[in-house]
């Protein structure tokens, strides 16, 4: 008999909808120049930087969370910032899962862009600087909609990797309901009552928000075949 999801439970995916859609839009704006920087220049810190936006591909998610936490604290780097300014702490608030996410999440949004302004090559900024356009405008006229499949890819992979987050939610907000509890925190809290009906639903549904995604991405991956034949 189907078990229909709670308030709570509704609460939880709207929050995580919230964040998904507000740290998707973030990385955009960040990654973009990012990438760019990444794909043109010869600088003896492009390694190092690449590294270390890639780094939280392989770092466990419970590990950034600790030492996001740390920072975030009374006594760390963030939390004497904003309490400086007469702000709250990020810890265990929506701001600071919005910045976890936007960390966690920043090598999902570059390296697609990235992938994608390295495809176009030098020939089309060649041929816009021999028509005088200044290298501002070959960027926002020539390389960003040549680029745009990039971007797509990396709205998507960001929302979906946002979305699935839990170590770095979990350790950064912990899971209080209606402020930090998200979709995958729920779910854990189900397992953790043992609450397997719930658990069974929730779980479906991320199963099948995740492989709509995959479709999506391969959808777009042969469109972009298509058109290079």
């Amino acid at each position: 008999m189907p078990v229909p999801l709670d308030n709570e439970t509704w609460d939880a995916i709207g929050l995580t909808l919230k964040l998904a859609t507000t740290s998707t839009a973030a990385l955009l704006v960040l990654a973009t120049p990012l990438a760019w920087w990444l794909s043109q220049t010869r600088s003896r810190w492009r390694s190092f930087i690449g590294a270390l936006v890639t780094l939280p591909l392989v770092l466990p998610p419970s590990a950034l969370g600790f030492y996001l936490l740390i920072a975030m604290g009374p006594q760390g780097l963030i939390g004497q910032l904003t309490q400086s300014r007469g702000l709250v702490l990020l810890s265990f608030s929506f701001s600071g899962l919005l910045f976890g996410s936007i960390l966690f999440s920043l090598p999902f949004a570059v390296q697609p862009i990235q992938y994608a302004f390295e495809a176009i090559g030098t020939r089309p900024l060649e041929v816009a600087a021999t028509l005088q356009a200044s290298p501002i405008d070959a960027f926002w006229n020539v390389a960003l909609p040549l680029a745009r499949p990039g971007l797509f890819t990396a709205a998507i992979l960001s929302f979906a990797h946002t979305v699935g987050e839990f170590g770095v939610v979990l350790m950064i907000g912990g899971n209080i309901p209606g402020q930090t509890q998200v979709v995958s925190t729920q779910l854990y809290a189900y397992v953790e009552a043992m609450q397997y009906a719930e658990a069974h639903w929730l779980a479906g549904l991320m199963v099948g928000f995740s492989f709509l995604i995959l479709l999506a991405l391969t959808q777009l991956h042969h469109r972009r075949s298509r058109l290079k034949d």
